[in-house]
């Protein structure tokens, strides 16, 4: 059974950077897109970023383009997501999540595009 584990959230100031990571246990992560999705208090899950198996294309929340990063390293079964420049609605669980679906790139910002997920992290940005 696949699993995958999120580290990395804390709390930050605002102006702060924060990078979450994503281990898969799994002997064929390449075979695998990641997301980034992320759930604040008393609003709906939304999609954050995502990343092609073959790790060279990305979405992004128009929220976080140009501040967050997604990346992936096959060597390590991780995915990672960089955030720079916080914001304080950046405060969220973080999830990440995985899929084996192989649709066109832009696919991937629907939740129901993954069936599997990690716990999630909190990351708090202070203001």
């Amino acid at each position: 059974q696949v699993q995958l584990v999120e580290s990395g959230g804390g709390s930050v100031r605002a102006g702060g950077s924060l990078r979450v990571s994503c281990a898969v246990s799994t002997l064929s992560f390449r075979n695998y897109a990641m997301g980034w999705f992320r759930q604040a208090p008393d609003k709906e899950r939304e999609f954050v970023a995502s990343i092609s198996r073959n790790g060279m294309n990305m979405n992004y929340a128009d929220s976080v383009k140009g501040r967050f990063t997604v990346s992936r390293d096959d060597a390590k079964n991780s995915a990672y997501l960089q955030m720079n420049n916080l914001k304080p609605e950046d405060t969220a669980v973080y999830f990440c999540a995985a899929t084996t679906s192989r649709r066109a790139s832009s696919a991937y910002v629907a939740s129901t595009m993954y069936d599997m997920w990690g716990q999630g992290t909190q990351v708090t940005v202070s203001s």
